[in-house]
């Protein structure tokens, strides 16, 4: 499986709040899972809790932290991601990207499938609760 360059991609970085403190736990799945490669980690003064990381899956980034509810809105205070999020990547063969992601533990939701607007596609659920959609063009 090949991997596109690391670095800035530009336009949109995903930055996730990882509840439960458990976004240590969260980088070792994206890196058994996803090829991920962690950039930066930046934990709190007292040692417990993940500030700021930064990890680079396929050639993009993407932040994470854990949760720090005194500073959170109580509206969202829900306890889980928001609703109808989900995270896209584009990948060179998405049948072995997707098996990784399922052996590492995230759950199947939509296996592959070639899809009528020209691309194979999936979907699961990372431990975490994330929507992951994977996709690449059919080979022609």
């Amino acid at each position: 499986m090949t991997e596109a360059p690391q670095g800035p991609t530009g336009g949109l970085t995903p930055h996730l709040q990882i509840g439960d403190n458990r976004a240590a736990e969260a980088i070792d799945f994206y890196t058994k899972a996803f090829g991920a490669t962690e950039q930066r980690r930046m934990v709190e003064d007292g040692g417990t809790r993940l500030m700021h990381a930064h990890l680079h899956i396929n050639g993009a980034s993407l932040m994470l932290h854990d949760e720090f509810p005194e500073y959170v809105a109580p509206e969202e205070r829900d306890g889980g991601p928001p609703r109808g999020q989900t995270l896209h990547l584009q990948v060179d063969d998405v049948d072995a990207w997707y098996a990784r992601a399922v052996a590492a533990g995230a759950q199947a939701t939509m296996p592959p499938a070639d899809m009528f607007w020209g691309d194979r596609y999936g979907q699961l659920v990372d431990p975490f609760g994330f929507r992951w959609s994977i996709g690449a063009p059919l080979k022609g």
